[in-house]
């Protein structure tokens, strides 16, 4: 099964002009992935939490590019869309690979990630009643995507690709989170030795947003 080790590092920072600024609400959602990067790189950074009534006044949805959160700041760099943001961290803490092949095969199982997460949450906004347990039937078919890749480097004792994390492994367990909370046994029937991938624990995990 996938094995996935909770740390206890949390470096956020309640000082609103220290480090970077996530714009988000008070959810997971697609902000999950860059705060365990972040959190797991020993990065600080802060969030404006919006709620959905602030958000639907408008003000800060005009200033997103595709009227869309996450919301991004470091210093002068401001970026919205959360692959976007992701590579530019993973770019800036060295955490995309180092070579173009790398950095490729990065891609690629970052985009397999991204298929899957539009299939979760096409499920559970537009069809959760009918469609999760044909969904949950699905997974392992879906998964195993995912584990023969891990297999097939290093007998799954190392990473997604190659033998450093990149910004695909965090999104990899991010997802496989939301889906152990989805249906708890999913990922039992696998056999894959380690995913060896860094979680925000829950507790600490409800400071950042909290």
């Amino acid at each position: 099964m996938f094995c996935i080790y909770i740390s206890h590092k949390v470096h956020w920072s309640g000082d609103p002009l220290s480090g970077y600024k996530i714009i988000y609400f008070d959810v997971r959602g697609r902000c999950e992935g860059m705060r365990i990067l972040l959190a797991d790189q020993g990065a600080e950074w802060n969030e404006e939490v919006l709620t959905f009534d602030q958000w639907l006044k408008g003000d800060q949805k005009a200033k997103a590019v595709f009227g869309q959160l996450p919301g991004f700041q470091d210093g002068d760099c401001v970026l919205y869309q959360s692959n976007a943001i992701m590579r530019y961290l993973a770019r800036k803490h060295g955490v995309y690979g180092k070579d173009l092949v790398t950095q490729s095969r990065v891609d690629m199982m970052n985009d397999g990630v991204e298929d899957l997460r539009v299939k979760y949450l096409r499920m559970v906004y537009q069809n959760y009643e009918e469609g999760k347990e044909p969904y949950i039937q699905s997974l392992p078919a879906e998964l195993k995507h995912f584990e023969r890749a891990l297999r097939e480097n290093n007998n799954g004792q190392s990473f997604i690709v190659g033998n450093e994390i990149s910004f695909a492994d965090y999104n990899l367990v991010d997802l496989l989170h939301n889906h152990l909370v989805l249906a708890p046994e999913c990922l039992k029937e696998f056999s894959l030795p380690l995913l060896t991938c860094v979680l925000v624990s829950e507790r600490e995990r409800s400071d950042l947003t909290g």
